[in-house]
């Protein structure tokens, strides 16, 4: 298999940046897709809503169901992924790539900062595979995908930034268990992340002008609809990196990513520099 036509996609965080690019990706093979995310008002820092998000779905060759979600509410998420089971008739794929970020140490992270890292990165990841489960066993090819980095315990990438790393290192131990828990049942759970930054209005938030050093979000995207087309049987418990699933699959050339052409591109946190 390699489209996604018919499937339905639940993509928390798809009003813009990768979670809209991998939208984008499936609508163009005539892909469902509900949009799980705040925003339905513009922001100046943050452009995109659910309803843009749902029109560039539509006009790129899929169906969109725009729902305004808080992830780290149950109630919401349960009456959203009711919501789309009943419009489309099933949820296909689960991709958790909805996250909040601080790069920020011990004394310049608020709590307040704290608590909306654990909050959306850990339980809405929880959450949302919780709740799609019970929908994904009904599927043919069921898979979760969270964005997420491989785990590696070197102090490097807890020193600066030891909430935000302990968020993500425990969005991905939630792939290790669920992966192990659904493995007799062919749900694939993996994670991919980004070898380099990707260009992102987040991104630009966090880290000032580092888009101009980074990829576009269509790398994550080609690499995530490659993961979800694949056997759900065999393709579960990984830890992929976008350069690396692509690479696999014949690509060679990544200059059609770059967000600057001939400026080589910003190794992301979590990534040695000498992978991929």
């Amino acid at each position: 298999m390699d489209t996604l036509q018919g499937k339905t996609l639940f993509i928390t965080g798809a009003s813009r940046g990768i979670g809209k690019a991998i939208a984008l990706r499936a609508a163009r093979d005539g892909a469902n897709v509900i949009i799980a995310a705040k925003t339905t008002e513009p922001d100046p820092r943050l452009p995109g809503t659910i309803y843009s998000a749902a029109e560039e779905i539509r006009a790129a060759g899929g169906n969109a169901l725009p729902l305004a979600v808080d992830i780290r509410e149950e109630e919401q998420v349960v009456a959203a992924i009711e919501k789309g089971v009943a419009e489309f008739g099933g949820i296909d794929i689960l991709v958790n790539n909805a996250s909040a970020i601080s790069l920020s140490n011990a004394q310049s992270t608020s709590m307040k900062r704290f608590d909306l890292m654990m909050d959306i990165n850990v339980r809405g990841t929880f959450l949302c595979a919780k709740h799609c489960i019970e929908h994904l066993q009904q599927s043919s090819n069921p898979h979760i995908l969270t964005l997420s980095p491989p785990i590696d315990m070197n102090p490097k990438w807890f020193a600066r930034h030891a909430a935000y790393t302990t968020s993500k290192y425990a969005m991905s131990m939630i792939v290790h268990g669920l992966a192990a828990q659904f493995s007799e049942d062919g749900i694939g759970v993996n994670a991919l992340w980004p070898r380099t930054i990707i260009a992102t209005a987040a991104l630009n938030v966090a880290l000032p002008g580092g888009a101009q050093y980074g990829r576009k979000p269509e790398i994550m995207a080609d690499a995530a609809h490659r993961i979800l087309t694949r056997d759900s049987r065999s393709t579960n418990g990984n830890f992929f990196i976008d350069e690396e699933v692509l690479r696999a699959s014949g690509v060679t050339d990544f200059s059609d990513y770059l967000v600057t052409p001939g400026v080589e591109p910003m190794i992301d946190l979590f990534v040695e520099a000498g992978n991929g």
